[in-house]
């Protein structure tokens, strides 16, 4: 690596799992890396709240594509089993219909076919299809979008080339590929809502997002013993290891720059730390607006990396056990596409919202006290629209009809066994991660305005600045932001190589 030496001081700016994962691969190579974070620990996101007896894990609650985390020990010559335990959850997860329909998605395929059977007798039948199409989408993205770090179209068609790019279903939205394959509603209902994972919409996200289905049940849908969050101190404790410095509550005030390259960056507290090259975790836009002080026309630029939707997220404590939950849930709503259309169109709260449920005490009882259990409740919401703003009230009145559906549908006095509650709104995660309008998910996947990409890793303003997570390629989720920083790697590595 000594053809590195003249830009081994590396400053990554934020310790989400981008941040994080950006870190150790850099530090594999030989950078000297310092990572600053805001907030009190590691994780971004991915953290966790220890209140009354109850643990939540704050941020995601899937993880999938284990490999990718493997990755960054199995580079070092480490374990990842000897940092972090992981378990299969076979119950992928428990579907909820208003007319007391209750179906399972499942790993085994008997047991998925007798599920889908009660929905009738063709449906098994569609969803084979449907998933050996979701299986040529992820296949072919998993060749070159994901190992090749691919950035954008131009990139995108370079390597696949016009033919071999159709492959891709590009002109159909996700919805019309669900339903290619698929004709009963609630089996089209399930499959669109794996749209969840990037926070998007399946009537306007592009039908690539259809490999969704193929990612979770080629690689499998797991749980991090003791909570999610003992991924993100398996990261840190490895970073550590290789020599990463890690400074917490340590916020950036600014990138400087000098002659269209980074030279550091600048602390609240006003220290400076000089670096060769820096790497931010923090969003694209909000980066350029906080950090960069960035003009008009170079803001115009990435607008179109409109950011994803928020939620309205609830962890509750509640002193019963409700068996007929699974893990993970979904309480459907009986009109999706106003739902959706709600939130990314007129930026409005939902009627009748579709209800992601995390039961985790199912896989982990520890994480409550006895006769206990955790309910993580998640409804996707719109980001802040400055224009259209939302009261503090609006948000409670939601909540309210969010506890009153799930009452509806089979959680008998809800509200009554809440002993303990963590509520957070949009304004909440903008200020804790500083997210674009506090979206959860970084970049809308939106066929019209971004084909679905997101903002590109290499900076079009300081040639030796970088990004990493959510809001970037190749996208949200704790694997897709994991892998942004081993490609961010790649790309700085072979940037150096051209110099």
């Amino acid at each position: 690596m000594q053809q590195y030496t003249k830009h081994r001081n590396v400053v990554v700016i934020g310790a989400g799992l981008g941040g994080l994962s950006a870190a150790i691969s850099l530090a594999s190579e030989g950078f000297q890396v310092e990572l600053v974070e805001k907030n009190d620990k590691v994780g971004g996101k991915l953290n966790i709240l220890e209140k009354d007896g109850f643990t939540f894990d704050l941020g995601p609650s899937i993880l999938t594509m284990p490999h990718i985390f493997e990755a960054l020990f199995t580079r070092v010559g480490k374990r990842m089993a000897d940092y972090v335990a992981i378990e299969a959850v076979e119950t992928h997860w428990r579907n909820f219909f208003e007319d007391g329909t209750v179906v399972d998605l499942c790993a085994d395929p008997e047991n998925q076919r007798r599920e889908l059977e009660k929905l009738g007798p063709q449906v098994y039948d569609e969803f084979q299809r449907f998933m050996a199409y979701a299986g040529e989408l992820g296949r072919e993205t998993e060749t070159g979008y994901f190992a090749k770090g691919l950035d954008g179209f131009w990139d995108l068609l370079k390597f696949y080339g016009p033919l071999r790019s159709l492959k891709f279903d590009v002109f159909r939205t996700m919805d019309q590929g669900v339903r290619r394959f698929v004709s009963d509603p609630k089996l089209v209902d399930i499959l669109n809502y794996f749209i969840k994972y990037v926070g998007s919409s399946p009537y306007d996200a592009p039908a690539l997002m259809n490999l969704l289905p193929y990612i979770q049940y080629q690689y499998g849908l797991w749980y991090v013993k003791g909570g999610m969050y003992g991924m993100a101190q398996a990261l840190e404790k490895l970073a550590l290891e290789l020599g990463v410095k890690i400074r917490l509550n340590a916020e950036v005030a600014a990138i400087e720059h000098q002659a269209g390259r980074a030279t550091g960056i600048r602390l609240q507290s006003g220290e400076r730390l000089a670096a060769d090259l820096v790497v931010s975790n923090m969003e694209v836009i909000p980066c350029l607006e906080k950090l960069l002080n960035s003009p008009a026309p170079a803001l115009k630029k990435v607008r179109r990396f409109q950011p994803s939707c928020s939620g309205l997220v609830l962890h509750l404590g509640v002193d019963r056990l409700y068996p007929q939950l699974a893990h993970h849930n979904f309480f459907y709503s009986d009109h999706p596409r106003e739902h959706f259309d709600a939130v990314f169109k007129s930026h409005r709260l939902s009627e009748d919202p579709t209800i992601y449920l995390v039961a985790p005490c199912k896989t982990d009882p520890a994480q409550a006290p006895a006769d206990c259990e955790i309910i993580k409740i998640l409804p996707h919401i719109p980001h802040i629209d400055p224009e259209k703003p939302l009261s503090a009230d609006d948000y409670w009145a939601l909540r309210e009809r969010v506890l009153s559906k799930l009452e509806r549908m089979g959680l008998t006095d809800l509200r009554r066994h809440i002993v303990c509650e963590e509520y957070w709104t949009p304004p909440d995660i903008e200020a804790r991660y500083y997210s674009n309008r506090g979206s959860i998910y970084g970049v809308v996947a939106d066929r019209n305005l971004n084909l679905g990409f997101k903002a590109p890793q290499r900076s079009g303003e300081l040639r030796n600045l970088y990004f990493v997570g959510g809001s970037v390629n190749p996208g949200g989720g704790m694997p897709m932001v994991t892998l942004s920083g081993q490609l961010v790697r790649d790309k700085i590595l072979a940037d150096l190589s051209g110099q």
